[in-house]
């Protein structure tokens, strides 16, 4: 049974294929099923274990045998073996994602079951196993009301469960003043390079389909940010139950609260009720492993119950801020991440003297909290603030020197292990206060300590993904006051570039070379990105002229790795190259756009990676877009197929609705300068082309591709039979006084005028058409354009 387990681990996929007409796993699952009964516990373990990785994949004879399934799981609900129990708990879990319908006749019976195994403190991977389900159940559209009669008994086993164990507090003895410490390697957590690079012209901010990025930058591989950190929602790994730190585990501790989380977004107010009590005797309790629960809670309700914990902030908040100077380094902690989850209701305070009573102590104790010490308050405290500038934004412009001196201080006291997070809030309050950082006195405080860094971190620390990723947000946020710290900049990146793409290209030719870690990739090609962006374009065509070997070289190799990241990130880069330094980029257009086209091809990334292909497509229909601005006429050669792959891209339902966007932004602007030689296909695109477009922000890139369309228009009038209510619905709806302020304006002003003249000489009765096409607020519109 131990073997099949492997094998079944291992080949999850290859078991459900057919072989001569049949597929192994219709006689294996039957046949798991018989030795859940079996008589000895260890053979009923490992064949519900077995069977436990199938489930989440639906294979059509689990499906078939699902009931035969249930049947075995409440037989064995009661087992002596804890063993066998903690699988129960975990089918259970599993089956409320699949097929909640057969969950819901018995919930009555497992909400007991659950509580009474999560109540089973002795074995803790069983007692977490059960709260699981509670974080299923409720994060399930269809079944999560059923709990509702139940939160009275649920809430307080949360709540019972939320405290640390004495084991754990054993284990977290002796983690007083440490900041001092030198961290070990293997206190620094894995770091993962993000991808900043998604564009989306069409509306101007990150797609929700194409980008899998957020502000934070840095997402810690561990679930340690779950609760003292930062979010409570996190994915998690099952395999992640080592011993060690229980800080830096999933945990009981961690998988109730964020079980009360998800109850309180679900249920809200009653949630809070239920709690109140418990919150008015545990907050001041006298035993800090209760109070440090009790903030716990009180953070885990945050997002949820708002409406109702907010007229009681004004006394909750001062006691919160005082807890920041708890003995107990732990309480301290959780402190940081609940007045973190609180910090977006002071930031939206009223009146300023509301922000100077609640929220100005609030930002100032988090901020004291980074210098904590203890390096794992500092890390709470920094992700704490991260997460305050996420919610405040701009308010937080008037208070940036007082919190990049702070930063400054943190820059030399923090060892490796926080220096991640730290770069996290360098960023973040980058991106949220923009230009604001741009004076000269916050420039002279917070450069020298990022290039004490850039010195210090080799080209090989993974440190390094955090710094460039930091430096490309606040480049981007000084914009030309950038200039002086650029060039050094810039050529270090291209070093790094260079390097990573030889020892992959070594490891290519030698298996037993290691591949190198293409997040140096991502990292280096969005700050240069962001270089490009910010400087003027006297300087980025240096910057680009100067490089050694040629940045466009580069690029080459990059447009084509096998990695999506660094092909989103490289088709951003080659869209910023047109735009801003085209000049230096239109020599090696013939060798670059083959590729750039060929990466258009939607079937080249309907795989596994299908979210991140999309972000690639996405990069290459804004690049795409970018250069035909520039390149003009010499786009004709690559018409044929750029036209036949745009309208693949907007023919597909499957394709996210920024990257539909995009490739209607890229089709109209190719218009520009060739209406003539995709006039006679316009009728295959004109419908696709206005559904998309029809969404889009009034912005320059709207106004551009529109302007092309109306020129293809023009060209072959009489194509638009079929789908001309439809253009006349859009130019009746353009929003003109919205539009980028730019000569272009009045430019498109005059080509919508034209083409309403040329349908006017062609359509006998104008007036009745749109009558009898045009809805009447729509004709309106037309007619006072007509007017002007």
């Amino acid at each position: 049974m131990a073997a099949l387990s492997k094998i079944c681990e291992d080949n999850r996929k290859m078991l459900d294929r057919e072989y001569q007409g049949q597929r192994p796993l219709a006689f294996i699952i039957p046949k798991l099923v018989e030795f859940t009964v079996h008589e000895r516990p260890k053979v009923r373990c490992l064949a519900l274990g077995t069977l436990n990785v199938f489930i989440p994949h639906k294979p059509q004879a689990l499906m078939i045998s699902l009931d035969a399934v249930l049947n075995s799981l409440f037989q064995l609900a009661n087992d002596p073996s804890p063993d066998v129990r903690r699988q129960v708990c975990r089918a259970f879990v599993q089956i409320v994602e699949i097929r909640p319908d057969k969950i819901l006749p018995h919930i009555a019976g497992l909400v007991e079951y659950m509580i009474t195994q999560q109540r089973k403190i002795e074995d803790e991977e069983l007692a977490c196993d059960a709260a699981e389900f509670w974080l299923s159940v409720g994060e399930h559209r269809e079944i999560w009301k059923s709990l509702a009669p139940y939160l009275d008994k649920i809430i307080p086993v949360l709540l019972e469960s939320m405290v640390y164990s004495e084991e754990d507090i054993a284990m977290l003895e002796g983690g007083g003043n440490d900041a001092d410490v030198e961290d070990r390697a293997e206190d620094i957590k894995p770091q993962f390079a993000k991808n900043k690079s998604t564009r989306t012209l069409a509306n101007g901010e990150d797609g929700d389909d194409t980008t899998q990025n957020g502000a934070g930058g840095y997402k810690k591989l561990d679930e340690s940010d779950d609760l003292d950190e930062g979010e409570i929602e996190e994915d998690y790994d099952d395999d992640d139950d080592d011993d060690g730190n229980p800080e830096d585990r999933w945990n009981l501790r961690k998988c109730s609260a964020a079980a009360l989380d998800v109850f309180a977004t679900d249920f809200g107010g009653p949630v809070f009720e239920t709690i109140l009590p418990y919150l008015m005797t545990n907050l001041r309790h006298e035993e800090w492993p209760y109070r440090e629960a009790a903030v716990l809670a009180l953070g885990a309700v945050a997002e949820g119950c708002i409406d109702v914990v907010t007229p009681h902030l004004p006394d909750l908040v001062p006691y919160l801020i005082s807890l920041l100077n708890d003995q107990e380094p732990l309480v301290r902690q959780i402190t940081c991440w609940t007045l973190g989850r609180y910090s977006a209701w002071g930031a939206s305070l009223a009146t300023p003297e509301l922000r100077a009573q609640f929220f100005e102590p609030m930002m100032e104790g988090i901020l004291t909290k980074m210098l904590d010490g203890n390096k794992r308050v500092q890390e709470a405290g920094a992700s704490a603030f991260a997460h305050l500038e996420e919610k405040a934004g701009a308010t937080l412009t008037t208070y940036c020197e007082p919190i990049i001196r702070q930063f400054v201080q943190c820059f030399e006291k923090y060892k490796d292990r926080n220096m991640f997070i730290l770069y996290d809030c360098v960023q973040t309050l980058a991106e949220h206060v923009g230009h604001g950082l741009a004076h000269p006195q916050l420039i002279d405080l917070l450069m020298p300590a990022l290039i004490h860094r850039w010195h210090k971190v080799s080209d090989q620390s993974r440190e390094l993904f955090p710094l460039l990723e930091c430096l490309s947000y606040v480049a981007t946020a000084l914009a030309e006051h950038f200039a002086p710290f650029a060039q050094p900049v810039f050529t270090r990146c291209i070093k790094i570039i260079h390097q990573n793409l030889q020892e992959y290209m070594a490891a290519v030719n030698n298996p037993r070379l290691d591949t190198p870690d293409k997040d140096f990739l991502v990292t280096s090609l969005d700050l240069l990105s962001a270089i490009v962006q910010a400087v003027d374009d006297k300087q980025s065509a240096a910057l680009v002229s100067d490089s050694q070997p040629r940045i466009f070289e580069l690029l080459t190799f990059c447009m084509e790795d096998p990695e999506n990241e660094v092909r989103q990130s490289s088709y951003a880069l080659l869209g910023d190259c047109a735009k801003y330094v085209f000049p230096q980029l239109q020599p090696f257009l013939p060798t670059l756009l083959p590729i750039l086209i060929q990466q258009l091809d939607l079937d080249a990334i309907l795989d596994e990676q299908i979210e991140t292909g999309f972000s690639v497509v996405n990069n290459a229909c804004w690049s795409a877009g970018e250069i035909s601005i520039q390149y003009g006429k010499e786009m004709a050669p690559h018409i044929e197929k750029l036209m036949r792959r745009y309208l693949a891209i907007m023919g597909n339902p499957e394709v996210p609705k920024s990257v539909l966007e995009n490739a209607a932004i890229a089709l109209g602007r190719l218009g520009l300068e060739n209406a003539p030689l995709m006039a006679p296909a316009l009728s295959t695109f004109s419908e696709p082309f206005l559904k998309s477009i029809n969404s889009v922000d009034y912005t320059l890139e709207k106004a551009t591709a529109m302007k092309g369309f109306c020129l293809v228009i023009i060209s072959n009038p009489q194509a638009m039979e079929k789908d001309l209510a439809r253009l006349f619905t859009v130019i009746a709806r353009y929003k003109m006084e919205e539009a980028y302020k730019t000569p272009l304006t009045a430019d498109l002003q005059q080509i919508f005028q034209h083409t309403l003249d040329v349908y006017k000489s062609l359509i006998p009765d104008m007036n009745a058409f749109l009558t009898s096409s045009v809805a009447p607020a729509d004709r309106v519109a037309i007619g006072e354009r007509d007017e002007r």
